[in-house]
C-alpha cells in the first residue's frame, strides 16, 4: 500500500462511494467483541502490519534449525514464512520470497487448513504484487479466521490495487472494527488519501502512531506516513519534525531518510538531500531510494552518478522479476519519466494496467501514451485515474502534461498549479517543467 478526531471522509465522498460506516465514523463506537480464533504467530502478526522490523539474520537461522528437528511442524514452518518476509522488508533481498513461499507451501502440505500459513501466501502475493492472488487467500483466510482482523487487511489491500474501492475501503472498515490497531488505522488512513481527505488521513495516521505502543520501529514507520501527509498539506516544518523524530527514535531508518530527502528538497537543501537519499539507498537499496537518488544526481548536475543510478534501477527490477515480484506498473512509470523505448513502455503499462487496475494503474497507462505522444488516447485515462477526487500532485501533472500535449494549455496550467500547491517539489524531475510551464 501506499500510501496515511475528526476522522471522516466529507459527505461528498462518502455519497460517491457508499461507504457507510467507514466514512461515517467508525471510531465512533468500542470495537467488536468478536471472538478470535486463537493467538496468532508474532511474527504474522509482525508481517501483516504496515511496519515490521526486528528480525534478525540470528532469528531466522533459529527457525530454520528448529525446522530441520521437526520439519513437519506446520506453526513453525509458517512462523518461518512470515520471518522470511520481514527479512525481506528489511534488507530488501528479493531472494527470501522464494524461501517464504517454500516454506508455506510445506506448512499448507502438512496442513491444508492452516488459517496463519494462508494468511502467510496471502500477505506474500501481496509483496509480489500478484493482487487477485492475494485477493483469493485473503477470502481463503477470512473462512478460516473468523472474528479476526488480519485477513481485512489483505483482502482490502488487494481490492485496493484492483481498483475495487468501495470493496477496499468496506473490508479495512470492517477490519477496524473488529480490532483498532496501527495496520487498521493505516489502512483507514490510505483510504482518506485516496479520496482526497488529507487532514483526516493524517489524524487516522496520529492514532496509528498511537497504536505503535512505544516501539521504535512501528513510531518511525508512522511518523514518516505522517510526514508525508503533512508535506501535501504545506506543513514543511511539521514534515521536517515528525522525519527528524522518526530518525531519532530508530537511527538511520531508511524510510525516514528518504523522507527526509525529500522534505530537504521541499525546503530548498538539495545538498543535504542528496546525502539524506545516498545514506537511504546505501542502507537498503529499494526502488524508491536509488530512482530517487539517482533524479537528485541529475538535478544536482551530476550526470554520471545519475546514470549509474539508473543502472542499478534496473538492475533491482531485475532481481524483483527473478523472485516472482511484478513490477510493470513501477518500471513503465520510470522508463516514461526517462523516455525509454516509449513503444515497449506503453506495451508494458497496458500490461501493468490490466493486473493493476486502479488509479495508479490508470496513471501509469497515461503516462506511458503521453510520453509515447499519444495524447489523445491518454488524456481521458489521465482524468480517470482521478476519479476518487485523490490529491496526488504527480496526478495532476500527469494529467496536465497530457492535456498539453493534447493542445489545451490553459487546462495545462490548471493542472500544473494544483501539482504544485500541493507540494512545490512534487517530483523531483518533473516539478522544475511544471513551474517553467506556468512562468512561460
Amino acid at each position: 500500500m501506499r500510501r496515511r478526531t475528526a476522522l471522516l471522509v466529507g459527505s461528498a465522498t462518502a455519497a460517491a462511494l457508499a461507504v457507510g460506516s467507514l466514512v461515517g465514523g467508525v471510531f465512533a463506537g468500542p470495537p467488536s467483541a468478536a471472538p478470535s480464533s486463537g493467538p496468532p504467530p508474532a511474527l504474522a502478526e509482525r508481517a501483516l502490519g504496515e511496519s515490521a522490523g526486528g528480525v534478525t539474520a540470528t532469528t531466522v537461522l533459529g527457525l530454520e534449525a528448529q525446522v530441520r528437528r521437526t520439519p513437519r511442524d506446520p506453526d513453525l514452518l509458517t512462523q518461518l514464512g512470515f520471518a522470511y518476509q520481514l527479512r525481506w522488508r528489511e534488507t530488501a533481498d528479493a531472494s527470501f520470497l522464494p524461501l517464504s513461499q517454500a516454506a508455506l507451501d510445506r506448512a499448507v502440505a502438512v496442513q491444508p487448513g492452516n488459517p496463519n500459513a494462508v494468511l502467510g501466501l496471502g500477505s506474500l502475493a501481496l509483496i509480489r504484487h500478484q493482487f487477485r492472488r492475494a485477493l483469493v487467500y485473503g477470502r481463503r483466510s477470512q473462512a478460516l479466521l473468523p472474528g479476526s482482523a488480519r485477513p481485512y487487511g489483505v483482502v482490502g489491500d488487494a481490492l485496493v490495487e484492483l481498483g475495487r474501492y468501495r470493496a477496499a475501503f468496506a473490508a479495512f472498515d470492517r477490519m477496524a472494527s473488529i480490532r483498532p490497531s496501527l495496520a487498521s488505522y493505516a489502512r483507514v488512513a490510505y483510504a482518506r488519501e485516496l479520496t482526497g481527505d488529507l487532514r483526516g488521513a493524517a489524524a487516522a495516521m496520529h492514532l496509528a502512531l498511537e497504536a505503535a505502543g512505544g516501539q521504535p520501529e512501528p513510531m518511525a514507520w508512522s511518523l514518516v506516513e505522517v510526514a508525508k501527509l503533512e508535506l501535501l498539506l504545506d506543513r514543511r516544518s511539521v514534515a521536517e519534525q515528525d522525519v527528524r523524530d522518526a530518525l531519532r527514535v530508530f537511527p538511520g531508518y531508511p524510510s525516514a531518510l528518504t523522507e527526509l530527502a525529500l522534505v530537504e528538497l521541499a525546503e530548498g537543501r538539495l545538498g543535504p538531500a542528496v546525502s539524506a537519499a545516498s545514506r537511504s539507498a546505501d542502507a537498503v537499496p529499494t526502488l524508491q531510494a536509488v530512482s530517487l537518488l539517482g533524479a537528485l544526481f541529475d538535478r544536482a548536475g551530476k550526470r554520471a552518478l545519475a546514470r549509474k543510478q539508473r543502472a542499478t534501477v534496473a538492475i533491482i527490477e531485475r532481481l524483483l522479476e527473478a523472485n516472482g515480484v511484478r513490477v510493470d506498473l513501477e518500471s513503465a512509470v520510470f522508463q516514461a519519466d526517462y523516455g525509454i523505448r516509449p513503444r515497449d513502455t506503453v506495451e508494458l503499462a497496458r500490461r501493468a494496467h490490466e493486473a493493476r487496475p486502479s488509479i495508479y494503474g490508470d496513471d501509469a497507462l497515461a503516462w506511458a501514451l503521453s510520453r509515447a505522444g499519444r495524447c489523445a488516447e491518454a488524456l481521458p485515462i489521465a482524468k480517470r485515474a482521478l476519479r476518487l477526487g485523490t490529491r496526488d500532485p504527480q496526478l495532476f501533472f500527469h494529467l496536465g502534461y497530457a492535456e498539453g500535449c493534447a493542445g489545451d494549455a490553459n487546462a495545462m496550467r490548471v493542472s500544473y498549479r494544483q501539482a504544485l500547491e500541493l507540494n512545490p517539489e512534487f517530483s523531483v524531475r518533473w516539478a522544475p517543467v511544471a513551474r517553467a510551464a506556468l512562468s512561460g
